[in-house]
């Protein structure tokens, strides 16, 4: 569905069932995955990759060099950067940095990702968090600049566990289990309707 008020310039790769609402713009080159939602006033960028299931909400800017793997979540005025120290004098075309969400994240409102580092997988960033650095899978992200605070389940729920050390922990809704191994988490999903 592509609403009247948007605009999809020609190169623009757009998937099977993709919703495109008010006033969003999609540049030339860009590939937006199978089942995706973009909400009201969403840009983006020259070859942007979205993958299948994303839902971009309000006003969030997607430039270029963002890739946003399967079931991305990216909550009102999410805000992405390319460019570490941009001047309007300066052209720095030539120094974007990727940007990487992998599948399952979570971008609460309002959050900032500084560009060049990858989100993990079903990672949580609170809403308003500066991101400046990578994220582990699971982890969940607060404050400014963001610092992991705890983790976050694939269902989308606090993870009982210690930031380090050793332990597990099974999901009550999908019986998926955590391990903690030092200060990485892994999960081993047992409910595909999550993952």
């Amino acid at each position: 569905m592509l609403h009247s008020s948007a605009i999809v310039d020609d190169g623009a790769i757009i998937g099977p069932d993709v919703k495109i609402w008010h006033w969003a713009h999609v540049c030339s080159g860009a590939h937006i995955g199978k089942g995706s939602s973009l909400g009201q006033g969403v840009y983006v960028g020259c070859n942007v990759r979205i993958g299948a299931n994303v839902r971009i909400q309000n006003h969030v800017s997607v430039y270029e060099c963002v890739t946003l793997e399967d079931d991305v979540f990216c909550g009102p005025s999410t805000v992405f950067t390319n460019v570490v120290n941009p001047r309007a004098a300066v052209p720095r075309k030539d120094e974007f940095q990727n940007t990487v969400v992998e599948r399952g994240a979570t971008l609460g409102a309002n959050c900032t990702v500084v560009c060049g580092h990858r989100i993990g997988s079903y990672a949580f960033i609170a809403a308003g968090a500066v991101v400046t650095r990578d994220v582990k899978p699971y982890a969940l992200m607060m404050g400014v600049p963001a610092r992991q605070v705890g983790w976050w389940s694939a269902w989308g729920e606090r993870i009982d566990l210690p930031l380090v050390g050793t332990g597990s922990w099974t999901c009550p809704h999908t019986g998926d289990l955590y391990a903690l191994n030092g200060g990485t988490l892994s999960c081993n999903i047992l409910n595909d309707s999550v993952s």
